[in-house]
């Protein structure tokens, strides 16, 4: 399958890079022309516009960093849209709103073609050997036609539903991914104040039922003092945001996410929107004075796990 792929970000490049790695014949466009003379020193093609992509790709990828940008990549002038026909899909692995992606699904579909969300979970480590999740909302037809793709840049793939029901899960995850930074920062905060040493806490938690994979991945660099996972404090905002769109679409009268988008608010406010995200415990080494870093632990998280073919994840 010939594909485009549109947004070599810090998740996208990865995700691009493992088609590429995999023989797809991969055509790629960014706006930062160094990462496109990258990919195309490694054999990729160079894209001219969306609509180009979509004219001579049979699938092209979408992964941007917000639904406004996706709309204009799409409906834009000499987007998406101005060269969509049968046969052609369009696969949003963006963080969207999932009310977006279905208004622009829907133009795509009534053009002929076939639309996607497929957004992806666990990591830029992971995304960059092949290892990540992959959530895909649409039809079986459509997610049939692009398993195949899907299974190239991930290890792990889920059919979810009909088309937005991806992004809906993927934001949810994305809250719960928060709520978990915020309550490791508060626990390894607590920790030092009272005397533990962190090591040893990092340990206790890794092995008891307070564990998840955000304190396997994230408090490593928090203890490291790097605070590096490639992922920024407006893009968790954006994401807690768009959660809260869903639960207010529901009539879900949720408490604690209002309280997690007050809280990056304030993050934001004080160390600017581009501040990674793990550096969220920074309100609370300023509050305390306390220096939560220890010796021993990563700068940056890598997958040790070998690429292995991906598969789809049925409950069945």
């Amino acid at each position: 399958m010939k594909t485009g792929f549109i947004g070599l970000g810090n998740v996208g490049g990865k995700l691009a890079g493992t088609l590429l790695r995999n023989g797809i014949d991969l055509t790629v466009l960014d706006l930062d022309e160094a990462k496109v003379a990258e990919f195309v020193a490694g054999g990729a093609t160079k894209g001219e516009s969306p609509a180009q992509m979509m004219r001579d790709c049979d699938a092209v990828i979408t992964c941007l960093p917000r639904p406004d940008i996706s709309a204009a990549t799409v409906e834009g002038p000499d987007g998406l849209l101005s060269a969509m026909g049968p046969g052609k899909i369009w696969m949003e692995m963006s963080t969207t709103d999932e009310a977006e992606v279905k208004r622009l699904g829907a133009k795509v579909i009534a053009a002929g073609g076939a639309a996607v969300d497929c957004p992806v979970s666990g990591g830029c480590h992971r995304a960059d050997t092949g290892n990540i999740a992959i959530f895909a909302g649409c039809d079986r037809a459509a997610f049939e036609r692009i398993l195949p793709l899907l299974t190239q840049m991930g290890r792990r793939v889920l059919h979810t539903g009909e088309l937005g029901s991806a992004s809906i899960l993927k934001v949810i995850t994305n809250f719960l991914a928060t709520a978990n930074l915020i309550t490791c920062a508060e626990a390894l905060t607590v920790a030092k104040g009272a005397g533990m040493d962190l090591g040893t806490a990092y340990e206790a938690i890794r092995i008891s039922s307070g564990t998840s994979f955000v304190h396997e991945t994230e408090s490593q660099v928090i203890l490291n003092g790097s605070r590096d996972i490639s992922f920024t404090m407006d893009l968790v905002l954006k994401d807690i945001g768009l959660f809260q769109e869903v639960a207010d679409r529901a009539n879900v009268p949720v408490e604690m996410n209002p309280l997690m988008i007050q809280i990056f608010k304030d993050g934001i406010a004080r160390y600017g929107e581009r501040e990674l995200s793990p550096n969220i415990i920074r309100r609370l080494e300023d509050a305390t004075g306390l220096d939560i870093r220890a010796p021993g632990f990563p700068a940056e998280m890598t997958d040790d796990e070998p690429e292995e073919p991906g598969y789809e994840v049925r409950r069945d």
